[in-house]
């Protein structure tokens, strides 16, 4: 489902990592997520309401690197 929020959603099952991309460009990588909360977050009517109450605060986090695509995005606007 589309998010005014949340514009990429990631996960890989081997390291436990999810990567959420916000509408703003921000890029963040969480650890540890367990299979059933990507699967959660991935179906959920409301990713950004998702994200608050079961992703925010949760996991350990990290900021990555805004792609160049995004940097170009952001300069346009």
């Amino acid at each position: 489902m589309p998010s005014t929020a949340i514009r990429h959603l990631s996960y890989s099952p081997a390291t436990r990592e999810m990567r959420v991309t916000f509408t703003s460009g921000r890029r963040y990588a969480y650890a540890q997520v367990p299979p059933e909360v990507h699967a959660a977050f991935s179906t959920a009517q409301s990713r950004g309401a998702f994200f608050n109450y079961r992703v925010r605060d949760r996991f350990a986090c990290r900021e990555l690197e805004r792609s160049n695509a995004d940097r170009q995005r952001q300069r346009r606007a």
